[in-house]
């Protein structure tokens, strides 16, 4: 019984003992096979460091408005009598757009015009008799009231006439007309809209710690989606004086000449305010940088014994502007940075 443990327990120490040595056995053959086997290369793209002029920017958003704008609408009530302009055509600063019906105020006009010359000469005549003591006090204030109210009337009647014809408030380009000929208008409906496109505003909003560098007259890109390849040239007309509360921001207006017409109200745009230029500046294609745990990193060409390899070197980003960013710290002049590739 003993002889028989014996032998059981020999050959299992043999048996787990050869496992043990194949094992061993194995990963020295491996470590052999990855010492001796030729390091990897792998091909990327590369680009040499130069300095460059850099202009940094402040970046915004915000809706492009008219110079002027407005809904036109009337002030009183009547039926539409003759319309006098085209949709989406140039009008001009009191040119007439839409008559209400007025015949009953013009008759009513031309009969205190008609009494008005009778009324004066009584005046007029009243007032030598008052002077000569020929009539009483009361007789003379009687005429003078009765001259200076027709008078009144007259005026008020032309009123009436003149807000019973809806006018350009200024020069400008009228949109899609909301009424029609022998509409009844009510005061509250909308006729056409009516905006001056020849100069328009951006509006937008910066943080209050670049306040110190926004100022009047400074040059600013406007970009809109419907032109996304073409600048719009703009500078600061108005800042806000008080930061807001709620945001800690302040509104800036930009004004922009529209002479072609391309702008229109309302369009959503990004602004690039321009800040004084930078010389000697280090910049890299966006996909040369890599986001990691530590940060931004780039991959920077040596040249060790004789061979081209690669290490990571964490920099510092400042702007991105398009496919360009601006580097602050971690890359000078001259250096090889990978740009594409295995590393990036």
């Amino acid at each position: 019984m003993k002889k028989w443990t014996f032998f059981m327990l020999l050959i299992a120490i043999l048996l787990f003992g050869s496992v043990i040595g194949f094992n061993l056995f194995k990963q020295q053959k491996i470590a052999e096979y990855l010492a001796n086997r030729p390091e990897p290369e792998f091909p990327v793209t590369v680009t040499t460091v130069k300095p460059v002029d850099w202009i940094p920017v402040i970046e915004a958003i915000g809706f492009v408005e008219p110079n002027q704008g407005v809904t036109l609408t009337s002030e009183t009530s009547g039926v539409i009598s003759n319309i006098s302009f085209a949709s989406g055509s140039m009008v001009e600063k009191d040119q007439l757009l839409v008559s209400l019906d007025s015949d009953v105020e013009k008759a009513n006009l031309k009969s205190s015009q008609a009494r008005l010359p009778a009324a004066k000469a009584k005046y007029e005549r009243y007032q030598g008799l008052y002077k000569k003591g020929s009539i009483s006090r009361e007789a003379y204030d009687d005429a003078e009231a009765s001259y200076f109210s027709l008078s009144a009337d007259i005026e008020s009647l032309k009123a009436q006439i003149d807000r019973r014809e809806i006018k350009a408030p200024f020069s400008g380009v009228v949109g899609i007309r909301n009424v029609f000929l022998g509409q009844y208008l009510q005061p509250s409906d909308d006729i056409v809209r009516l905006e001056d496109t020849s100069l328009m505003k951006l509006r937008f909003t910066v943080p209050q710690t670049d306040f110190s560098r926004v100022s009047i007259g400074q040059d600013v890109d406007i970009f809109v989606d419907a032109y996304p390849n073409q600048p719009f040239k703009g500078s600061i007309s108005a800042i806000e004086p008080a930061v807001s509360i709620q945001s800690g921001l302040i509104q800036v207006q930009a004004d922009i000449p529209n002479n072609d017409g391309k702008l229109r109200s309302g369009m959503f745009a990004r602004a690039n305010i321009i800040l004084p230029k930078l010389e000697n500046q280090v910049t890299l294609p966006q996909t040369a940088i890599t986001f990691t745990l530590y940060g931004d990193n780039v991959y920077v060409v040596t040249d060790v014994d004789g061979e081209k390899r690669v290490k990571q070197q964490v920099v510092k980003v400042g702007e991105r502007t398009g496919d360009i960013a601006h580097i602050l710290e971690g890359v000078s002049p001259d250096d090889i940075i990978v740009t594409s590739g295995r590393y990036v």
